[in-house]
């Protein structure tokens, strides 16, 4: 069984609900299970600390879950174009495993949610892809063979599955966001599975 990585961080719950659905779709895959982990998120007092279990949802990422994934899907809500704070300080810690190379040759997706249609989904996703390319990792997308991609309204980019949340956080996934995340899933799934033999 390969066991592959989503690590996400969700403040108001989009980005946590796409990383549900991407574990779908792995775990629709025989041969994979997803495994679910967040990051804590990053206080502005030094001197506070995180519960080292959290109130609910995933488990806390641990390193060995980097060194035992056959793939990793990550994900992060936007900020200002960019990952959010949590995430990217949990990747700055990662030079052991780089060191290591403990992702090299894996396969790696990423997946976001904003506030609105330009929020910088796009960019967001990019940003998230250069420590993973550091890695060593194989980068996917989403192919224009997925449908929804041609005709989505709403979240859902060739660079990785997102959401638009709206303004007041309140909107719920698409139909076609919920497809994007479900499939781009199964094609991390069939790609570890494939780069494994």
């Amino acid at each position: 069984m390969h066991d592959i990585l989503v690590l996400y961080y969700s403040q108001h719950g989009a980005t946590r609900e796409l990383a549900r659905l991407i574990a779908r779709g792995i775990d629709s895959v025989d041969g994979c299970r997803a495994r679910l982990r967040t990051v804590p998120k990053v206080s502005t007092v030094c001197e506070a600390t995180a519960a080292a279990v959290p109130d609910s949802g995933a488990p806390y990422v641990e390193r060995q879950d980097l060194v035992e994934c056959a793939g990793l899907a990550m994900g992060s809500p936007t900020r200002f174009g960019n990952m959010a704070a949590a995430m990217k300080y949990f990747l700055d810690g990662t030079a052991p495993e780089w060191m290591q190379g403990s992702l090299a040759g894996k396969p790696a997706c990423v997946f976001t949610s904003s506030s609105s249609m330009h929020g910088g989904q796009e960019s967001t996703l990019l940003s998230m892809m250069i420590p993973l390319l550091h890695h060593g990792m194989v980068l996917l997308g989403l192919p224009y063979s997925e449908a929804a991609l041609s005709h989505t309204r709403s979240g859902g980019t060739p660079y990785g599955a997102s959401h638009v949340a709206g303004s007041d956080n309140s909107a719920t996934l698409s139909e076609d966001e919920k497809k994007l995340a479900l499939a781009q899933g199964r094609r991390l799934a069939e790609t570890a599975l494939k780069l494994a033999r």
